[in-house]
């Protein structure tokens, strides 16, 4: 077993400002001064806000925040600079230079997220003024410093994760391939299984491809719904692209070995494409609250900057995600066990082959978990338990029915998607049988981005219309 590097560094020297022994007394006042005048500043600015109504709108909630962001950006280095040029002290442990780059960084790149929130306010304000108590409201607000909060969370520690990466000598794993064992298959049974797989490989590359050429062509279906779906059905050809050629090469040849590098790449993007279809899922979700609770503003509030934004967001979010698993799993050591019991690099599996220490790596997965599967699972009960109040409050046969056919498709995908990952993430001890887990992840993997084209085409109108209009183009021109 390999035991993991240490640094050789345990502490740092910080120079400092290059000042003069008989000015340090001066140069310390004059921080010191600024230092205090900054944060008895931002904290009466913060006091102001709070205490008088006539503030608590959305350009003083952002200064708040601003407010709170400066004093702790300056809180990161003033003081220790401070305490330096006291005490001549230079000397900063290990610990503390990594948690001070953190932090610096962090509260750098929040305050560079907050200063552009409060430039779409001043935009929307001046720009859209009849528009604006609709548009700037306060969940929107507090979305925007959510967001910004988890955008500059994840820099940072993208950041710190590759800085501490560099200064601790590379790991080098003795492994250089790993074996899948893929599916349980017989011998006599691998023509009819290969075939299968192909087909709906095949059904799912063809049929999501339709779905994005249809809202492509066709005008009625430029709307916010159908531009997320377009995303969804893009996320789900990738989603498949990742693991099933491989396992169909797999089928067919009993090759069944996978490079160190290609297995880590795979882990990779089938995290981050499981995370993504997480989100859109999610974006989704909001989508149909705001058409059923809010329609008379769903033109104002679903604007196409809100639909890119949401997509946006959900593919940082999932590339922070996807990346932070794999830059902690490339630090492990993997001694001499290679033999994972599926049919892709699952990152529970590989976590279990390691000879080091996975404490961080199962934390950061716990938490990241929660923050990309449990949230957004909430985030959309909430959104049609609004829905079904909604409904309830104005109870018509009418009503139903028009609800229904616009959430039935994103239900019947919600059950899908997190049917399947809560059915091997929360029950899988319900027997020490193996198959089950792989049939669970071939649920998700190659059932799931199928059956998205056929509950999108055939439960939808629109979407048969649209279907209808393209076999007419087709048939018209061929004769």
């Amino acid at each position: 077993m390999k035991r993991d590097n240490q640094s050789s560094v345990s502490e740092f020297l910080l120079l400092g400002l290059p000042i003069r022994p008989e000015q340090q007394g001066v140069c310390f006042a004059l921080f010191l001064g600024m230092y205090l005048t900054t944060v008895l500043g931002n904290l009466l600015i913060i006091l102001l806000i709070s205490l008088d109504s006539r503030l608590h709108t959305p350009m003083y909630f952002f200064l708040s925040h601003l407010a709170f962001t400066d004093i702790s950006f300056s809180s990161v280095t003033a003081p220790k600079m401070l305490m330096n040029m006291y005490t001549q002290d230079q000397s900063i442990s290990y610990a503390g230079c990594i948690s001070q780059v953190y932090f610096f960084l962090f509260w750098g790149n929040l305050e560079s997220f907050l200063l552009t929130s409060m430039a779409y306010d001043r935009y929307v304000a001046i720009c859209h003024p009849l528009h604006y108590t609709t548009i700037m409201t306060q969940s929107r607000c507090v979305l925007l410093v959510i967001v910004s909060c988890i955008q500059s969370c994840a820099s940072a520690l993208l950041h710190t994760l590759f800085l501490r990466r560099i200064m601790r000598p590379e790991n080098q794993s003795s492994v250089s391939e790993f074996l899948l064992l893929g599916l349980p298959i017989r011998p006599g049974q691998q023509g009819v299984f290969f075939t299968l797989f192909l087909g709906m490989y095949l059904t799912t590359v063809l049929g999501n491809l339709l779905i994005i050429l249809l809202i492509r062509l066709d005008s009625r279906l430029h709307t916010p719904m159908y531009f997320f779906l377009s995303h969804l059905a893009f996320t789900d050809v990738c989603f498949s692209s990742v693991t099933v050629p491989k396992m169909l090469m797999n089928i067919h040849t009993k090759y069944k070995s996978i490079p160190y590098a290609g297995c880590i790449s795979q882990m990779y993007f089938f995290i981050f494409f499981t995370d993504l279809d997480s989100f859109l899922i999610t974006s989704m979700a909001y989508d149909r609250y705001v058409a059923i609770c809010h329609p008379l503003h769903y033109t104002t509030i679903m604007k196409e900057e809100l639909c890119a934004l949401l997509v946006a967001v959900s593919w940082i979010l999932s590339c922070a995600s996807s990346l932070s698993h794999t830059l902690l799993l490339t630090k492990l050591s993997f001694c001499a066990a290679n033999t994972i019991p599926h049919f892709y690099c699952d990152l529970a599996a590989l976590l279990k082959l390691s000879c080091s220490d996975i404490f961080l790596n199962e934390l950061v997965m716990f938490t990241i978990g929660v923050v990309v599967i449990t949230l957004p699972f909430l985030c959309i009960l909430v959104s049609y338990g609004y829905i079904g109040a909604t409904i309830l409050r104005v109870p018509s046969t009418k009503g139903i029915c028009k609800a229904l056919s616009t959430c039935g498709s994103h239900l019947s995908v919600v059950f899908l998607y997190y049917g399947a990952i809560f059915g091997q993430y929360l029950f899988p001890t319900i027997s020490n049988f193996i198959d089950k887990d792989i049939i669970v992840a071939l649920m998700y993997t190659v059932v799931t981005p199928m059956l998205n084209p056929f509950i999108y085409s055939l439960r939808n109108r629109d979407m048969k219309e649209a279907v209808w209009k393209l076999f007419s183009k087709v048939r018209f021109f061929s004769q």
